[in-house]
């Protein structure tokens, strides 16, 4: 491998984040569903020949963490793709995460060399199952929130594979749009594979193929040197999920040096309720927090986590086995995870940890057959504070990085009104620095409809850190016609009549510092 100049590497790394953000710009803007073109739901990145991560866009972190482990899936089953050929794949027992969320993988040519690969994942608002929205709460397998795919070739070179296309998106109540959000995926990494060859005709591609393993390699040298930082030592914490007496995570980490073990040994055996986390989400959410607590400005590839070991015992509600149900444990799971390990990084380096931030992504799910309709969102919540400022408020934090779906948008999409899109006052907690205020999100059903709520942080409130208060807890209501209320459980799938009413309370921000 050719040795490159600083500067042809820095022009090369930031070229290839290009690409991926410009993929997932034509993804949303080609997308048909709310979900992806309001929302931006979805997720770019690109890599290199090996299957190795070379450059993400900042998109959802819960995502990114795990679109590796999809591609390495792809290559296992079809070896290195050929030029032009695209797979869809979201089983997450082969990479995926839950089964809303789809994954293309293209193979990216040039000449008779194969450059790499761009990929594009984004959360589809229906794949079928036994709810509107694919999570339903009482889902005990996984066959019941949707269509599993594995590996599967959806388009070469000269044409679509149609009939594989129209299978995925008959599995869907809403077929027509499941068809044009994936043609979006399509185009995004046609986009994709267009501007990684013009780099390649620009740079050349030996030049470009080096750059690709240079720059892991300096992600790498960057996050060892942070990490080296940290004091070593055993720190462990746990937490537990809303289901039941609660379920238990528990996690060690283990700083030696320049990197970093964390086992999950001790969490709770496997549940039939669908919080369950597939090793990818809970590998994604431990690289989240590493990346957040070592070097978060170094280019974000697959160098950014060698320094970093995860294990978790097979069985487990953070390493699941078929046909354990997954959808919630990608949303919510994978936030308590993040909220779990920075507890335990808070006792090696206390000034440098954030107070807890919501814990969870508020998952609020309403559809219908008939009216087909599949309305899905997450809602931003208090931002925990940080050793240098208040946290922020009405944001999604941890592993989603999704925006508010804008009520216009919601509005002329659904059979839906809102009633009250505001800040939910006096949510964060107090502290030298105070935590983000949460949301309140209340919304109308116009028809007759389901409602799927997946949610945590309901009666267990995000902790504050180094003395300051715990945010504020999230609420679920039902308003029904008559303005009777009914507080709703923390998940769970009912129907909705035309006319009643949802709101969502989310959980404010824990503070940090005592503010005495």
């Amino acid at each position: 491998m050719a040795e490159l100049s600083a500067v042809e590497l820095e022009v090369v790394r930031h070229a290839l984040a290009g690409v991926a953000d410009e993929m997932g710009i034509a993804l949303r803007r080609a997308a048909y569903s709310p979900n992806i073109k309001e929302r931006a739901d979805c997720s770019a990145a690109v890599f290199a020949p090996d299957g190795q991560m070379v450059a993400q866009a900042e998109h959802i972190p819960v995502h990114l963490g795990a679109m590796p482990e999809s591609v390495r899936s792809v290559l296992s089953v079809f070896g290195p793709l050929k030029p032009g050929d695209q797979v869809c794949v979201n089983d997450p027992y082969l990479g995926g995460t839950h089964l809303p969320d789809l994954t293309i993988v293209s193979a990216v040519g040039y000449g008779d060399r194969l450059l790499g690969y761009v990929a594009n994942r984004a959360h589809h608002a229906d794949v079928g199952g036994a709810a509107p929205g694919s999570m339903p709460a009482s889902a005990t397998e996984i066959a019941m929130e949707g269509v599993r795919i594995p590996p599967v070739r959806v388009a070469d070179a000269h044409r679509e594979y149609t009939d594989v296309v129209q299978l995925i998106a008959a599995n869907s109540r809403t077929p027509e749009e499941r068809m044009g959000d994936l043609r979006a995926q399509f185009a995004a990494n046609y986009v994709g594979a267009r501007r990684l060859r013009e780099l390649t005709n620009r740079m050349g591609s030996q030049l470009v193929n080096d750059a690709m393993a240079a720059v892991c390699d300096y992600s790498d040298r960057r996050v060892r040197a942070a990490v080296r930082e940290i004091p070593d030592g055993r720190y462990s914490s746990e937490d537990v999920l809303e289901i039941g007496d609660g379920v238990p995570i528990r996690a060690m980490v283990e700083v030696n040096g320049d990197e970093i073990a964390v086992d999950f040994t001790g969490t709770a055996e496997q549940i039939p309720v669908n919080c369950n986390a597939v090793f990818a989400v809970t590998l994604s959410a431990t690289m989240f927090v590493f990346r957040m607590l070592t070097d978060p400005h170094a280019p974000p590839n697959a160098g950014c986590y060698r320094a970093l070991r995860v294990s978790a015992p097979e069985g487990t509600v953070v390493n699941p086995v078929f046909p354990a149900p997954t959808a919630a444990g990608n949303v919510e799971t994978s936030q308590r995870i993040v909220d779990v390990l920075l507890a335990a990084f808070a006792q090696a380096m206390p000034e440098k940890v954030p107070a807890a931030s919501q814990g969870t992504m508020n998952n609020l799910l309403i559809g219908s057959a008939n009216p087909p309709f599949n309305y899905y969102e997450t809602l931003g919540g208090g931002e925990g504070a940080t050793p240098l400022r208040d946290g922020m408020s009405g944001v999604h934090t941890g592993m989603t990085n999704t925006q508010n779906t804008p009520a216009e948008a919601m509005e002329l999409d659904y059979p839906l009104r809102i009633w009250r899109y505001e800040l939910r006052r006096n949510s964060g907690g107090g502290g030298r620095y105070r935590g983000g205020e949460g949301l309140v999100r209340e919304v109308e059903a116009l028809a007759d409809c389901t409602l799927t709520i997946q949610s945590e942080r309901r009666t267990t409130a995000p902790w504050g850190a180094h003395g300051g208060c715990s945010g504020a807890a999230g609420r679920n209501l039902l308003i029904r016609r008559d303005g009777s209320e009914e507080v709703l459980p923390s998940k769970s799938t009912r129907q909705l009549a035309a006319g009643e009413r949802v709101r969502i309370e989310t959980p404010g921000g824990g503070g940090w510092g005592s503010s005495g």
